[in-house]
This record gives structure tokens, sequence and C-alpha cells, in this order.
């Protein structure tokens, strides 16, 4: 967890999923409301392919296809779980 990719020469995949974004805050299920529609998500999402690109190279970033039915199958290597909120979303606004 100390070294990036770019130390390990490491490979990523990134896979866009709006259900990624789910406000659990409130009921049993999860709303997706909030999620960002295609046409503003999907230029997100190329410029943050575009970053990873530039600084791990074309080789190391793979992708899925924006919007499509996709199964994606991983190996997690370590028991580890990373919750990042923003302030504002710590004080539950």
């Amino acid at each position: 967890m100390n070294l990036s990719l770019a130390d390990t020469s490491g490979k990523t995949i990134v896979v866009s999923q709006f259900t990624l974004y789910g406000d659990a805050r409130k009921g049993n299920r999860p709303s997706f409301t909030d999620a960002a529609p295609p046409a503003e998500a999907q230029p997100l999402y190329e410029r943050f392919v575009g970053r990873l690109r530039g600084l791990l190279g074309d080789d190391a970033v793979s992708t899925g296809i924006f919007g499509a039915m996709m199964e994606v199958t991983i190996v997690n290597d370590g028991p580890v779980t990373v919750l990042i909120e923003s302030p504002a979303e710590a004080k539950g606004e």
C-alpha cells in the first residue's frame, strides 16, 4: 500500500459503473439520483483515463466500454476497503 502503480510498473483497468455512487443514508435501498448523467459522466471518465495513461503509459491502462453492460472478474489482493468522503458528506450535507 506504500507504492503507487507507477512505482511498481503496475497495470490498471478502469470500468465505468454508475452504481458506485449510491446514497445509502436514508432507507434500505441506495439512491442513485445524484449520479452524474451520461453526458456529464463520460467526459469525466475519459479525462480520468487520459490522465492515467499520461502518468502510466497506454499499455498500463485498460478500459471497459462506457455505459455498456459488462461482467468483470477480479482478484482482490488484500483485505482493504477505503471509504472516501468529502467534508460536506461527513457532516451529512
